[in-house]
């Protein structure tokens, strides 16, 4: 299950194919090193996305 705490890098790890949704939802940084050990939460935070919509996206 994914969540507000879990792990850019740990979610792209286990489910590469989730990517796609955070693309679309704006978070073009994935590649960037820092963005790896960020929190779900903490990259909405900086891009102004909704961390509880996107979680519920991811976990579709």
């Amino acid at each position: 299950m994914i969540d507000k705490n879990t792990k850019i890098g740990e979610l792209l790890e286990i489910a590469p194919e989730k990517a796609d949704i955070l693309l679309d939802a704006g978070m073009h940084c994935l590649g960037c090193p820092a963005s790896q050990a960020e929190t779900l939460e903490e990259a909405c935070s900086v891009h102004g996305i909704d961390v509880e919509e996107l979680v519920k996206e991811l976990n579709k």
